[in-house]
This record gives structure tokens, sequence and C-alpha cells, in this order.
């Protein structure tokens, strides 16, 4: 069926890096969109616009009463359409290679409805008034989008066959119960900021904003024990791929893998010990961004496919006149 996307795939044909440039490009931008929105909540700006979808009932845009804290979260609003913009040239580029290759153009597509229904939590997350469970479930969300953009990145540079393990079925499972461990640790981060400080503004309409009601030292000490346990299987995971000799590939993702978590572990024990200050929490939002996708990266290289297809017969990676 003929569509825009078929029309201009039959003039544009975008080579494999190009595809791979795109599916970075995304997976940046996914990282990014975490660590600006944790600077809204950093600088008290998460209702900076007190509505949504428009700033306030008036105006779509913030207005200068509303100060610096209107800018930042329509800011923020507004880096949304730069990480569409990169998603949906990451889409177009998997749609106008030659071969077409239909997994690359639904994971594509996968990353804008995640865009599109966490942007959607966005606002639910201000119309709530900044309810901690709302904004857990935000960062969440943007999690996931990070794991969908960091897998079109890896399938971006290799084949469509099917997989071969490259390792033992053992230490493949071992390379999944990190990535799951890891995610834990997460999503316990995500609950100690409801229960802790940097709500995200000062009130709403005059009230306190709402807290998780759980002990905030007992949700600390359960997100250090996480910690623990991701650091112990990640030293886990060193020795036993060095001791079976896995893909280079891997051991050096393990290894990165693991000074982060170092790295991470070092500044959360800062951030409690100083009480939190604004900088520590967002380098924090930032290395727990880079921390789970550095754990999505090592199931990928226990296995190979075949290599991506020759591009068909086309002039270049240039628009054809």
């Amino acid at each position: 069926m003929t569509n825009p996307f078929s029309l201009l795939a039959d003039r544009w044909h975008p080579s494999a890096q190009h595809v791979r440039r795109a599916a970075l490009a995304a997976l940046v931008m996914s990282v990014v969109i975490v660590v600006t929105g944790g600077a809204v909540r950093l600088t008290a700006s998460g209702l900076g616009c007190p509505t949504w979808p428009r700033c306030t009932a008036d105006s779509l845009t913030p207005t200068p009463a509303m100060g610096i804290n209107g800018v930042i979260e329509f800011g923020n609003r507004m880096l949304t359409y730069v990480l569409c913009a990169a998603v949906g040239w990451f889409i177009l580029a998997a749609r106008c290679a030659r071969p077409w290759r239909r997994s690359l153009t639904k994971l594509g597509w996968a990353q804008f409805w995640l865009v599109m229904s966490n942007s959607v939590l966005g606002g639910i997350t201000v119309l709530t008034g900044l309810n901690p469970y709302i904004v857990a479930a935000h960062m969440v969300a943007a999690m996931g989008l990070i794991w969908v953009a960091l897998l079109s990145w890896e399938r971006a540079k290799e084949g469509d066959g099917p997989p071969r393990a490259l390792v033992a079925e053992p230490i493949r499972r071992l390379a999944q119960v990190l990535v799951a461990v890891i995610g834990l640790l997460v999503l316990a981060g995500t609950l100690v900021t409801g229960a802790g400080h940097h709500p995200g503004a000062s009130s709403k309409d005059g009230k306190p904003v709402y807290r998780i009601p759980v002990d905030y030292d007992r949700l600390v000490q359960v997100h250090a024990d996480l910690v623990f346990l991701s650091v112990g299987l990640t030293l886990a995971a060193l020795l036993v791929f060095a001791a079976v000799q896995a893909p280079p590939a891997a051991r050096a993702r393990v290894r990165d893998l693991f000074v982060l978590l170092l790295l991470q572990g070092l500044l959360g024990f800062v951030q409690y010990f100083t009480d939190a200050p604004e900088l520590m929490v967002g380098l924090h939002m930032l290395g727990a961004a880079l921390v789970w996708a550095a754990a999505l990266r090592v199931p990928p290289a226990l296995r190979s496919r075949a290599e991506i297809p020759a591009q068909a017969a086309a002039p270049s990676a240039e628009l054809v006149a």
C-alpha cells in the first residue's frame, strides 16, 4: 500500500551506519530527558506550569509572573519534541534503509508510543499535584524507553538472523538475573525519591506535596542492600566471564557496569550523608540511567546474529533527486 513512508523509501536509502547513528541519537535523548526531568524536580519546578496540557488555564506558555520555575517546567515539556524528532529520525531511517528491516521499524514505533504515553503520564503528575507514586511511574516509564532505545541501537548493529548463543545457558541466565536485580535497584530508587527530599514543589494549593508514607531510612537501607547485591553479582559475572572466556565485548561491558556501579554507590552514600544536595541528586539520576543502560548491554554481547544484509542497489545514502 502506498503511503508517505513508502514514497520516501523509494527516494531515500540511508546506509546501515546512518540507521545506527539515528538509533544512538534516540538513545542519548532518552537519557537526556531523564536528567532534565530530574532538574525540574530538583529546582522545585514540578508545578511551574500548574496544569496540563496548557501551562496555565489561559496560556499555552509560561507567563512572566511564573518566574524561572515556569520556564524550567515548560522547557522540559518542549524537550519532549526534540526527543520525538530523534525517535522520528530513527523510524524514518529504519523504514527507508535497504533492505527494509521491519524489526527495527517496530522498535522505533515502540519508542514513539512510549514517549507519547510518558508525556501523558507526566501531565498526570502535574494534575495530581506531583503524587509520588505517579512520579515514580513516570521515572519507570522513562527507564522503559531507555530499554527499548538501547535494544534498537544494539539491533541496528546486527542482522535479523536467529540468535546464536556464544556462552552456556547458565551464563546467559546470570546476565539476565543481573539485569533484573539492577531493575529492582532503580525501582527502589524511585521509592526513596518519593519518600525523601525534593518533592518537586513546595506546595500544591497551599498544601504540602504528598510524600510516600514509609520510613525514609528504611527505604534507603533496602536501596543500599540492592546496591550491594548488584555490585556482588556484577563482580561474580566479571569472574565467571573471565573463567569461561566469554566474548571480549561481554567482559568489557561487565567491567564498565562494575565501574559505574561503584561510582554510583559512592555518589549515593555521599548524597545520603550530605542531606541530598540538588547537584548530587541530579548526578545520581544520570548515574541511574547510565547504570541501567550498561546492564542492558550485557545480554546482547552473549549472542550473535547474522551480519546486516548488504544494502540493495542504490546510488548512495543521499536523497535522490
